[in-house]
């Protein structure tokens, strides 16, 4: 029997999912499952390994008995996973502590220590990323060392969630270069050929002995050893390739491969990927390796877009939860009908998404959102209009930064992801970026950058490179930018520019705690 099938497994911050596609590239099924997080205090936040696992499994199931796709033809398996994702394992792979994610807050202070025992510019000559609670896993590392000094004298590895699932799958350790490129103690500046950095691994307390092995995106892990997968008819032995971050195989899968691609993905973040190969890097963005060999990709990664529209509509759009349920339509396309009767500039009103702090371009962890210019004639078709146009002039600022590092202006990029076909939401951002804009008609492609990745590993296509061109990239829309709003939108834009600046200082005095 031919073994042809690829199954790449996406774990995101509430839900796995699981694609599996044929050596062309072609969608066969894809499942999903939602899995717990760990929330003891408001500013912790960490996966249930043990309910990660199990909705995993009953992915698998969704796809081999709902689906009738026959496991026993898996060539390979490849990992995405949110980045980053920091688990501590014990001698025996042990889970120590559940992975804490991105937006986990509690190492504020290990980031300052951090960066008084590293410096600033230091640390971004050798990471090529600036260093953020929760947002680089080296201050939860910190954290775990300071607080949990037993947990951590019998920590053997520290890694990231796609470490979780290759040693559960295989019972080896492996972290990829995009992940480790999150953890501020991986040389980004030198790409696939970096190492983890003896200098910073010194200075901020962390042996190296206690990170795993670095490997490519495409490297195998090792063989399927795990007896709950092996028993729905995987084949023991199956290669399992580490794979990478989510945003780096859901590029990928949308051909963001080679210097000057670029990619928007719209979901709960906005992040905006431009492929790059050389290191040239600005400290506004989050700076990777690629999953492609020889390429680093700049991430404009605004944390609590999507989330802020989805808040906007549970705190205030109840009247149209309620008018959703049982129609064809959900409340998000009813209120994007509201937002369209709001006039291009939202009356005024300007609105900063940083919810929960914010990554690209401000770095800054005491950061909330923020409506401004609010009057006795704003209603709530101008706030609701209002998140979506903060979105679009955190795009442009973003934009106008990587055009300023390249040398080159970008005349549009493509978009993918859950909210790509809002088609208000998308004319927003081409007016206000100037950019036009390619929907593509692909939804989940993170599983389906991780099968690629397996595909490459199991020896089915010669590169990634080659396993990005299979698969077939259908444009759903192309929205053309118009100068019709320009004034109303460059108004608004110099005000987003000029907010953060003047009240940055403000945030922390009503969250100062944080920092204790």
């Amino acid at each position: 029997m031919e073994k042809e099938y690829l199954l790449g497994v996406d774990v995101g911050t509430t839900s796995i999912k699981v694609a599996i596609i044929d050596k062309n590239a072609d969608l066969l099924g894809i499942s999903s499952s939602s899995y717990r997080l760990i929330t003891p205090k408001p500013d912790y936040v960490q996966i249930d390994t043990e309910d990660m696992w199990e909705a995993y499994l009953k992915c698998m199931r969704l796809l081999f008995e709902g689906k009738g796709i026959d496991p026993g033809k898996i060539a390979g398996i490849g990992i995405s996973s949110l980045c980053p994702g920091l688990a501590a394992f014990g001698e025996d792979g042990e889970i120590l502590v559940d992975p804490i994610i991105y937006s986990d807050r509690r190492s504020t202070k290990e980031a300052e220590i951090i960066l008084d025992a590293v410096g600033e510019k230091k640390l971004f000559e050798i990471t090529a990323n600036k260093c953020m609670s929760g947002a680089h896993s080296g201050t939860s590392m910190l954290w775990i060392k300071r607080n949990l000094p037993d947990i951590y004298e019998k920590t053997k590895y520290f890694g990231h969630v796609n470490t979780v699932m290759a040693q559960k799958m295989t019972g080896n350790y492996a972290i990829d270069y995009s992940n480790a490129s999150y953890t501020n103690l991986f040389e980004t500046v030198k790409g696939h050929d970096g190492q983890w950095s003896d200098y910073l691994c010194e200075k901020i307390g962390i042996p190296k002995e206690k990170l795993p092995p670095l490997m490519d995106s495409a490297d195998v892990v090792g063989g399927l050893i795990n007896k709950e997968m092996i028993r729905m008819g995987i084949p023991e032995g199956t290669p399992v390739v580490i794979g990478g971050a989510d945003t780096p195989c859901a590029t990928l899968a949308a051909g963001v491969k080679a210097n000057g691609d670029a990619c928007e993905s719209v979901g709960t973040t906005d992040v905006l990927t431009i492929c790059v190969d050389k290191p040239n890097f600005d400290e506004s963005f989050i700076n990777r390796c690629h999953v492609v060999r020889g390429t680093w990709i700049y991430q404009g990664a605004m944390s609590y877009t999507g989330a802020a529209y989805q808040w906007f509509r549970d705190k205030f759009c109840s009247d149209m939860n309620e008018k959703a349920a049982g129609s064809n339509q959900n409340a998000f396309m009813l209120m994007n009908e509201e937002a369209a009767q709001s006039e291009p500039g939202a009356g005024g009103i300007v609105f900063l998404p940083y919810m929960q702090g914010e990554r690209s371009p401000v770095w800054d962890s005491y950061a909330r959102g923020v409506f401004f210019g609010v009057s006795l004639r704003s209603s709530r078709k101008d706030f609701n209009r209002a998140v979506m146009e903060g979105c679009g002039y955190g795009l442009r600022q973003l934009c106008e930064i990587a055009e300023r590092v390249t040398g080159h202006r970008m005349t549009g990029f493509s978009s993918i992801g859950g909210g790509a076909k809002s088609e208000l939401w998308a004319h927003i951002k081409a007016d206000i970026t100037g950019k036009d804009i390619e929907i593509l008609d692909m939804n989940d492609t993170a599983p389906v950058g991780a099968a690629l990745l397996a595909g490459v590993g199991a020896g089915i296509y010669r590169d990634a490179v080659e396993a990005s061109d299979k698969v077939k990239k259908t444009v759903y829309k192309v929205i053309r930018s118009s100068d019709e709003n320009k004034d109303a939108y460059e108004k608004g834009y110099q005000v987003y520019t000029n907010l953060y600046p003047r009240i940055k200082d403000l945030y922390r005095i009503d969250q100062g705690s944080l920092a204790e």
